[in-house]
């Protein structure tokens, strides 16, 4: 079952159970979904690579809406968009925690033969598509700039 699928199961057990964060999060990954199967250029399919990406992107979203809610002293919304986002993260991959980010990007480093800043791109387009999902980019930026610095 690809995750298209799994979401559109998991609406349906959402509103059996009756709880109302997890479907109101389920139904606004589906309408995600379906734009990105309908958009210019899409092929009517959407792969569960393209899938994962979209979560993540929404859960990032809403991380930052927390942190604006919070900022704004409205702690009810911040927890409400918390909640959402971890109905979010349940459907992505477990991140990695920075010391395995900095030996994978060690590892491509070794295999580029990287060694200055001037080669960050080379890496950071390897380290983007093999952390894919696994890690926030901005988590693998800091970490190749301090490894080639």
């Amino acid at each position: 079952m690809n995750l298209f699928d799994q979401i559109s199961e998991d609406i349906k057990a959402a509103m059996k159970a009756r709880d109302k964060v997890r479907l109101e999060t389920l139904r606004n990954i589906k309408k995600v979904f379906l734009e990105a199967k309908t958009a210019p250029g899409a092929n009517d399919i959407l792969e569960d690579d393209a899938a994962l990406k979209i979560i993540a992107k929404l859960a990032k979203q809403g991380k930052e809406t927390a942190i604006t809610y919070t900022q704004a002293g409205r702690q009810d919304l911040a927890d409400a968009e918390l909640a959402q986002v971890a109905v979010l993260e349940s459907y992505l991959p477990k991140q990695l925690s920075e010391e395995e980010i900095e030996a994978a990007v060690r590892e491509i480093i070794a295999q580029t033969g990287a060694t200055s800043m001037k080669e960050m791109g080379k890496v950071m387009g390897i380290a983007s598509k093999q952390l894919a999902g696994k890690a926030d980019g901005r988590i693998i930026s800091g970490i190749v700039k301090k490894l080639l610095a």
